[in-house]
C-alpha cells in the first residue's frame, strides 16, 4: 500500500477523536533540535494553544487494524472498512516531512487495538522514539495511553509525549458492558492514575534536579461519548468533576456520537449528532473548571438535562432568583462570575475599575459584561441595569431570544465551542 493511500485512510479514521488541544506544554528551541511547542493537507486538524494561538497538528492513527468489538466504532473488528498501518519509520518521516514542509506544528497519535495493547504501544514508542532522537523533533506530540498497556509502556510513552490521554469513552460501566466488552472501567482507570502519579513525582525530581526528565508535561485527558448510551448530563457532570478531582486532568472532551454502524443498541443511522447537547457540556465544563459551579449545582434528579434552548450559567441564574441582582459596585469575585454575561476577564476588570469610583451600567458594557444577559441580574449603586421590571417568564423569553442569535442557522451545523 502506497504512504498517501495509507495516511488517508488513518486520517479520516482518526476525524473522531476530539481530544487534541495542544495547551499546557512550554518548551521553546533547543540546540540541534528543531520545533518547538509554542510556535491543508490530509490528517491535518486545527487546535487552540494556551495563548489563543491556532496550532495545525497531524491528527493520524498508528493503525485501524482494531481487535476490538466496540459497537459504535467505525474501526470495529467486524467493520468492513480499507485497514491500514503505519511502519513506526514511516509515521516519523511523515511528520518531519509534515513539519519541515510547514504542514504543520506538532503531531496528535492515537491507533486502534493492534493485536493488543502493549504491542500497540510497542509501536507508537518506537515511532515517536525515532522522532525525538533520530530526528531530533522538539516539536509537540500528544499520545494516547491504550487501556490494559503495561505501566512500564506508559512511563515510556509518558516520557517521549507532551500529553497523554486515556479516552474512557462510555460515561458508567454498564455502557461500557453493553457496547464495548472488550474493556473495563478498571483498565481505564489504571493508567489514568499512573498517569497522575508519575507526572506529580516527575515535577518533584524537577525540583531537585533541572534535567530530570519530564513526564507529559502537558498533563493528560480524556474523552466521552454523548449520546451513544442512555446516561443524563447530570450523569455525565458529576463524572467530569470527579475526573477532574481524582486525576488532575487537564480537559474532559465531549464527542456528540456520529452514527456510523448499525447497531440495535445504538441510534439509528439516521439520527442526527446530538451536536447541540455536545455544546451545553461543553458551557457547563467551563463553569465547573473557571466558574466555581459544581455539577449538582447545575443539574438534579428534577432536571436531569440541560435546557437546549438556553446556556447552562443563564438556567442556573433562572432557578434561583434569591441569589440575585448583585450589586456591581460591592459583589466579590465569586458572586461576579455567578451573573449570566460576566466572564472571567470582565469579573476581574470590574474589580480593577470599580476601585476609582462607582460603576454605572453603560461602564459595565465597556468593561466586556454582555449586558444582553447579565442585565436582568446586576445592579449599580442600587439600580437595575435595565429600566424595565419584567417577569421571570418574560426574562427567559428575551434570554432564549439572545440565544438563538447566536447559534448557528443550520441545526445540523457544528457549534463552536466559544459561540
Amino acid at each position: 500500500m502506497e504512504l498517501l493511500e495509507k495516511l488517508t485512510i488513518l486520517a479520516d479514521a482518526a476525524k473522531y477523536d476530539a481530544a487534541c488541544t495542544s495547551s499546557g506544554a512550554k518548551r521553546g528551541h533547543k540546540e540541534g533540535m528543531i520545533g518547538c511547542t509554542s510556535s491543508a493537507v490530509a490528517g491535518c486538524c486545527h487546535t487552540f494553544s494556551a495563548d489563543g494561538r491556532c496550532v495545525t497538528l497531524l491528527k493520524v492513527l498508528l493503525s485501524n487494524d482494531c481487535s476490538y468489538e466496540c459497537k459504535y466504532c467505525v474501526n470495529r473488528r467486524s467493520n468492513d472498512v480499507p485497514r491500514a498501518t503505519f511502519e513506526p519509520r514511516e509515521l516519523a518521516e511523515l511528520t518531519i516531512g509534515f513539519y519541515r514542509r510547514n504542514y504543520i506544528e506538532g503531531l496528535f497519535l492515537s491507533s486502534a487495538v493492534l493485536t493488543s495493547p502493549d504491542r500497540t504501544t510497542e509501536r507508537m514508542i518506537a515511532a515517536l522514539r525515532l522522532l525525538r532522537e533520530e530526528y531530533r523533533f522538539n516539536g509537540y506530540i500528544h499520545a494516547k495511553a491504550i487501556p490494559g498497556t503495561s505501566p512500564e509502556l506508559v512511563s515510556q510513552l509518558g516520557l517521549l509525549a507532551d500529553r497523554l490521554s486515556v479516552n474512557i469513552e462510555l460515561p458508567s460501566e454498564t455502557s461500557l458492558r453493553a457496547l464495548a466488552p472488550n474493556k473495563t472501567k478498571a483498565a481505564i482507570l489504571a493508567p489514568m492514575r499512573q498517569i497522575r502519579d508519575r507526572a506529580a513525582e516527575s515535577k518533584a525530581e524537577l525540583v531537585k534536579y533541572r534535567s530530570a526528565p519530564r513526564f507529559a508535561p502537558a498533563g493528560q485527558s480524556t474523552q466521552l461519548i454523548v449520546g451513544a448510551s442512555g446516561e443524563s448530563d447530570r450523569h455525565i457532570m458529576r463524572l467530569t468533576e470527579s475526573l477532574y478531582g481524582r486525576f488532575s486532568l487537564k480537559r474532559v472532551f465531549y464527542s456528540a456520537y456520529v452514527p456510523v454502524v448499525e447497531s440495535t443498541l445504538l441510534p439509528s443511522l439516521d439520527t442526527k449528532p446530538p451536536l447541540l447537547r455536545e455544546h451545553r457540556l461543553y458551557q457547563a465544563d467551563w463553569l465547573l473548571r473557571f466558574y466555581g459551579f459544581r455539577a449538582d449545582e447545575l443539574l438534579d434528579e428534577s432536571q436531569p438535562n440541560f435546557d437546549p434552548r438556553l446556556d447552562p450559567k443563564c438556567c442556573w441564574a433562572l432557578r434561583h432568583p434569591e441569589f440575585f441582582p448583585v450589586e456591581a459596585n460591592r459583589a466579590d469575585y465569586e458572586a461576579l462570575l455567578r451573573v449570566p454575561g460576566v466572564g472571567v476577564v470582565s469579573a476581574k476588570r470590574i474589580l480593577v475599575a470599580r476601585r476609582t469610583g462607582p460603576l454605572h451600567a453603560d461602564d459595565l458594557k465597556k468593561l466586556g459584561v454582555v449586558m444582553k444577559r447579565a442585565q436582568y441580574f446586576l445592579t449599580c449603586s442600587g439600580r437595575l441595569a435595565t429600566p424595565l421590571r419584567l417577569s421571570g417568564a418574560g426574562i427567559l423569553a428575551n434570554l432564549m431570544a439572545v440565544e438563538r442569535a447566536t447559534l448557528p442557522a443550520e441545526a445540523g451545523e457544528q457549534l463552536s465551542l466559544f459561540a
